[in-house]
């Protein structure tokens, strides 16, 4: 299975098109307030065809992403935040799951089991006291520890040169490769050229 792509943080409306454009997999819209790439509770995305939609919430209630869920048409929500299995079971029945992760060099793979049976996907990202959008990358070898079958994205600071190491990994079970920050020309503005240039190097590895 070929590793697919997601762009994260996306809220220009013209910038979207033209990332639509491109053989990009996912499209991530961040709900988080206190996020620099918040799309703001009354955001409403244009028609996308190509791209599935992932609405990414941090310690939302369930009736709030219930409510952008409808608005938007979302078609798969990442939790950022502390959320319990129990509360991503109970979303899971809506709509699929991705529960992130932050990890850092000592992570315990181990706190992953609660969440094997109530989410569709598993996010590592790097631990910050954020959640998400740091910048930072983590040491990707850690995940030569993952052994569970559960696919996962991989997010965290992640580079052009940064992508083009991990496609040559052979991580198992790596699903997408998740980019926001190192591909922006300002918080929620993409680089359209610099991705374009990524979409061609990912071609060539599938």
């Amino acid at each position: 299975m070929s590793i697919k792509l997601k762009v994260c943080g996306l809220r220009d409306t013209e910038n979207l098109y033209d990332i639509s454009k491109l053989p990009i997999d996912y499209l991530g819209f961040i709900y988080y307030a206190q996020s620099k790439r918040f799309v703001g509770n009354d955001f409403l995305r244009p028609e996308l065809k190509n791209q599935k939609t992932v609405g990414v919430f941090v310690n939302n209630s369930e009736p709030e992403i219930l409510d952008q869920l409808s608005k938007n048409n979302l078609q798969l929500i990442q939790l950022h935040g502390s959320e319990s299995p129990a509360f991503c079971e109970s979303l899971r029945k809506s709509i699929p799951v991705i529960k992130a992760f932050g990890v850092d060099e000592a992570f315990d793979f181990e706190i992953l089991n609660d969440y094997i049976d109530c989410s569709d996907y598993f996010l590592f990202d790097t631990k910050t006291p954020d959640y998400g959008g740091s910048g930072i990358k983590f040491n990707h070898h850690i995940l030569n520890d993952y052994k569970h079958d559960k696919p996962f994205f991989l997010s965290g600071g992640i580079d052009f040169d940064d992508v083009e190491e991990i496609l040559t990994m052979n991580l198992t079970n790596l699903h997408a490769i998740d980019i926001n920050s190192k591909f922006e020309i300002s918080p929620g503005l993409k680089n359209i050229n610099k991705i374009e240039q990524l979409t061609d190097l990912m071609i060539k590895y599938k």
